[in-house]
Formats: C-alpha cells, sequence, structure tokens
C-alpha cells in the first residue's frame, strides 16, 4: 500500500493500518482517533467490529487528514 506520511517508528500510534486487500482497515486505539473519526467521518461509514472499513481510494486522504490533525497513524 503506497499512503503517504504512515510512521513505523517511534511512539504508540492513535491509528493502526491493516492493508486487506481491497480495502483499508483503519484500527482506532487512541481516544483521540475514536473522536475524530466521529468528527470527521460519515456517519454510514462501514465498519469491521472497532475498525473503521475505507476503499483505497479515500484511504490516503483520511490518513492525512488524521496527520494534519496530530494523530499518529501506522501500518
Amino acid at each position: 500500500m503506497s499512503i503517504h506520511g504512515i510512521t513505523s517508528e517511534g511512539s504508540a500510534p492513535d491509528v493502526r493500518l491493516h492493508n486487506e486487500g481491497s480495502i483499508v482497515l483503519f484500527e482506532l486505539i487512541s481516544e483521540p482517533a475514536k473522536v475524530w473519526v466521529s468528527e470527521k467521518v460519515s456517519d454510514d461509514a462501514q465498519w469491521f467490529g472497532h475498525q473503521l472499513v475505507v476503499e483505497h481510494r479515500y484511504a490516503e486522504d483520511i490518513v492525512n487528514g488524521m496527520r494534519e490533525d496530530g494523530l499518529e497513524v501506522r501500518k
């Protein structure tokens, strides 16, 4: 997956990404990440358990928005 701005080292992440082929799962680890999604992502978003399901074509924009707002995102 070629999403820019993702780190794989450093402090504990707010969000961890899981590339599942045709989708990306956003595992929301921290409370700030959960709040960010509740404020920025549509109410009709798809979920797999507690993970946000995102098509690859939208994943990079979401990652960029999260990072711009100070969240740590990792693969």
